[in-house]
């Protein structure tokens, strides 16, 4: 029997497919997760994109990374890369400048200031992945793991 989602009127419609029904929970608990993760940010004013950014810049160390690698890193697309370097930037949580060897590139890096306050999110962030996870115990997270790879890669 196909799963069923209620219409705006509250009308249940089956799914078309086993697939649709998959990729409908998937949106929806990423969803989920990313609002908790956002409620999280929140105290210290930052959103789950910059968030991101920081993380890259922390991972990329002293050098940083062209900021169109950084975009090429994100989680979810970023239509206004510049915009939200700008805003971080702003805050002193990042640095940027001009290559040496190619000055139309622009470079960035985490500021001492942004690498301070994720060591201050870092446990916090992982406390709360583990109360959304957790529960799932370790064989089925690495199984969950390698089935969303697989998805991603399309391969089986």
């Amino acid at each position: 029997m196909p799963a069923l989602v209620k219409s705006p009127v509250d009308k249940p419609k089956p799914l078309r497919s086993l697939e649709q029904a998959v990729f409908l929970n998937i949106q929806k608990v990423a969803d989920l997760l990313m609002s908790e993760v956002a409620q999280a940010l929140r105290p210290v004013e930052l959103s789950p994109t910059q968030y991101n950014v920081l993380r890259i810049l922390r991972a990329a160390g002293p050098e940083g990374l062209p900021c169109g690698r950084i975009g090429e890193r994100m989680l979810t697309r970023e239509p206004d890369m510049t915009r939200l370097l700008d805003r971080l930037e702003k805050r002193k949580l990042i640095e940027r400048w001009r290559d040496t060897a190619d000055r139309r590139v622009v470079r960035g890096r985490i500021a001492p200031d942004g690498l301070s306050l994720l060591l201050g999110l870092d446990e916090k962030v992982s406390a709360l992945h583990r109360d959304q996870l957790g529960h799932l115990g370790k064989s089925r997270l690495r199984l969950l793991a390698d089935l969303l790879e697989n998805v991603r890669n399309r391969t089986s």
